[in-house]
């Protein structure tokens, strides 16, 4: 799996995400292109500990789905269509596409200048990850929704 903290994943993210129109449709799903901008935001703000999530700590048997879930949050294997997304990270209102793509972008680059570091906070779910798996993780969702808008 690519990693975000790769220059050429950074800069192939940068470029598809700079391909995005208004006319956009997605293959899948109910987001516009700008709430799937919005969307894409949200994953990166958890990692560099700007945002939290609303929700209560997961009891024990959620705890340990999640924990058997987390490999598939970085591994080389493609995220199904139409996964459900976290309550927090549903975007209901409509969004302006270029000044979500701006943010989006700038916290693509905020994120990947974080690349040396080694001590990152805890997800709210599926607890801590290392750099590596962070990078890949942050790829793969970006990924995704790219792909989902066909780009």
């Amino acid at each position: 799996m690519k990693s975000l903290f790769e220059a050429s994943a950074y800069s192939e993210i940068l470029n598809r995400i700079e391909n995005l129109t208004e006319t956009a449709t997605p293959s899948w799903g109910k987001m516009s292109v700008g709430q799937m901008c919005t969307h894409c935001q949200m994953p990166l703000e958890i990692a560099l500990g700007k945002r939290t999530l609303d929700g209560k700590k997961p009891g024990f048997m959620k705890r340990l789905m999640f924990k058997l879930y987390k490999p598939f949050m970085y591994n080389d294997k493609p995220w199904s269509k139409n996964l459900p997304t976290a309550p927090d990270f549903v975007i209901k209102e409509d969004k302006d596409l270029e000044a979500e793509k701006a943010k989006l972008v700038e916290i693509i680059s905020e994120f990947h200048a974080q690349k040396e570091v080694k001590e990152w906070p805890a997800h709210p779910m599926f607890g801590t990850f290392t750099s590596e798996q962070w990078g890949k993780m942050q790829y793969k969702h970006l990924d995704h929704h790219l792909t989902q808008f066909d780009v």
